[in-house]
């Protein structure tokens, strides 16, 4: 519980962190954070001393994990620009969306059926996003291209199965070319701030490594040791920290039209979450209990 909790508080306080690391843009903040949680994760492998899963590496896993990495890369950038660019409570709006883009996923790839309730959330969430599209004036695209991206990423990693740590270096690897040629061009044209704002601000970039690596490995330790139940109710801590940032510190409008929008998204994931829950139980229930050698004796 400690991992998993830490995990989403840190991913829960990233709004804090990527305005800091102004003036550089977004796709120069992107290509750092690829390169340098490259170097983060070969160093936490290398003090695990785990290298015997590349042998194991299939052409399959490779080429699933590349596809990965362009997805995961897609919505850190997409993550970056919004919250630098004043749009971190719609950023929350896209973490808040996710579980019903996997539902949806759930049937569209797997064929899985949707319950009442799941329809429900789906409908109640569907006229969320028309309540924030007249509210916003446009689609809320940043929400939805975050749910989207992360949503494919999740599904893409589901056919791929191997632990966050491994995983994390391969896809950084698959992008650290090209985030290595846009970061060399940036300098090239003298639009780059790397090493062009003091030592701190270089270290901060830097930084942005350990910050994307030390999550995702508190995660893996939770996810193999709690319940994934358990882990599905931890997923909201970080859009919820992420939202209160935006609303309480970097001062977001939020206009009442805009509270109706999200309301009605927390009802949907209150709906589909108390249903996740009473299909497990259910489940349980309907499990078959495997035969005893002997019945015990009652006590006294």
């Amino acid at each position: 519980m400690v991992f998993g909790f830490s995990a989403y508080l840190l991913w829960g306080l990233f709004p804090l962190y990527w305005p800091l690391l102004k003036p550089a843009g977004a796709t120069e903040i992107l290509a750092h954070r690829i390169m340098w949680s490259l170097v983060a994760v070969v160093a936490i492998l290398g003090v695990q001393r785990n290298w015997g899963w590349i042998r194991r590496l299939t052409g399959r896993q490779l080429g699933l994990l590349a596809l990965a990495a362009v997805v995961v890369s897609l919505n850190w950038g997409l993550y970056i620009y919004a919250v630098n660019s004043g749009h971190t409570i719609e950023a929350a709006l896209g973490y808040f969306i996710n579980p019903l883009i996997s539902v949806l996923f759930g049937v569209l790839v797997f064929g899985e059926r949707m319950r009442p309730w799941q329809w429900t959330a789906i409908g109640v969430g569907t006229v969320a996003v028309v309540v924030l599209t007249i509210d916003y004036g446009r689609l809320p695209w940043i929400a939805l291209g975050l749910a989207v991206s992360f949503g494919t990423y999740g599904l893409v990693k589901k056919f791929v199965s191997m632990p966050s740590a491994e995983s994390l270096a391969v896809e950084t690897a698959v992008m650290f070319v090209p985030a290595l040629v846009l970061a060399v061009t940036l300098q090239a044209q003298g639009t780059a701030e790397f090493g062009h704002n003091g030592t701190g601000h270089a270290v901060l970039l830097a930084g942005a490594g350990l910050v994307t690596a030390i999550p995702m490995m508190l995660f893996n330790a939770a996810a193999i040791r709690i319940p994934l139940s358990t882990i599905g109710m931890l997923q909201y801590m970080a859009p919820l920290l992420q939202f209160l940032i935006g609303l309480l510190i970097q001062h977001e409008e939020m206009p009442a039209s805009r509270w109706i929008g999200f309301v009605l998204v927390w009802t949907a994931l209150v709906m589909l979450t108390s249903d996740g829950l009473r299909e497990r139980h259910r489940s349980r229930r309907a499990a078959p209990v495997p035969p005893a050698d002997r019945v015990p004796e009652k006590a006294g």
